[in-house]
């Protein structure tokens, strides 16, 4: 079950800064290679992407990476060029870049408002732009999964307006796409996740933290999950997965939420 044998996953956000600790585009891109899926990854830093290349290739996996602007059209499009020159096709669309930023509206600046929504957002657009055609065209038809989160659903305990904003259109814009989609062979989904213990969470840990105690930072966030503990890139990419399998052949336009009941909670006890 679950294998992607032969298939082609493009992916953008797979880059790691560090061998300490998952990412969710590392672990995503590890996962999918573990089932037989080829990689063929962008990413802004090309030495953060070439670090999960090479924890991928390590374990008998195959991946090939570019450094890739996924706010520039001209630097998407090359990307996906790239990967049809190379494999001739692409089976599955992983969108994983994300960026959260501090702020209200009335606190944050347009410059800041107007870089999250390119990076969360327009990249997405820019993927499918490009990547959509390709998939229409290819008998098996194409899986898309973007990465969104329980931001776009909820307010999470601090100011992020844009990336809230951001996170939330994402999900509206895989369903719409969904149905345009659906009776062309190609599927569209959303993984949601909550709060997940990442090296990213660590360096929000010290933007974050009050009294710079990432200790308690870390602590509050476990007991805010009905579960009682953060989930890991793992839980991500598990979920991930599934909806790019055959098993997932059937569901389309749709949210699969990995967040340990928080969503589900009004926070009380």
């Amino acid at each position: 079950m679950l294998r992607l044998d032969g298939k082609v996953a493009l992916i953008t956000g797979l880059g790691q800064t560090t061998d300490e600790g998952w990412g969710i585009g590392a672990a995503i891109a590890m996962k999918l290679s573990q089932q037989g899926a080829i990689i063929f990854g962008g990413n802004r830093s090309l030495s953060s992407a070439e670090r999960t290349k090479a924890r991928i290739e390590k374990k008998g996996g195959k991946c090939e990476v570019q450094e890739t602007n996924v706010t520039d059209s001209t630097s998407v499009k090359a990307l996906v060029d790239s990967c049809m020159q190379r494999h001739g096709r692409i089976d599955i669309l992983i969108n994983n870049v994300g960026k959260s930023e501090p702020g209200g509206p009335a606190e944050m600046s347009e410059e800041t408002w107007d870089q999250q929504v390119d990076l969360n957002l327009k990249s997405v657009y820019l993927t499918s732009h490009y990547v959509l055609p390709i998939m229409e065209k290819q008998e098996t038809g194409g899986t898309v999964i973007n990465v969104s989160s329980i931001a776009g659903l909820r307010y999470i305990g601090k100011p992020q307006v844009a990336y809230s904003a951001t996170k939330a259109a994402i999900m509206q814009f895989t369903k719409a796409t969904a149905v345009i989609y659906a009776g062309k062979g190609v599927r569209l989904n959303t993984v949601v996740p909550g709060l997940i213990y990442t090296p990213y969470t660590r360096e929000l840990a010290k933007r974050y933290a009050p009294g710079g105690d990432e200790a308690a930072y870390m602590k509050t966030r476990d007991e805010q999950v009905p579960m009682g503990r953060m989930g890991d890139a793992w839980d991500v990419a598990n979920a991930t997965v599934f909806l790019a399998s055959d098993e997932a052949r059937y569901i389309t336009g749709q949210e699969l939420v990995v967040d340990g009941g928080i969503t589900s909670s009004t926070g009380r006890v």
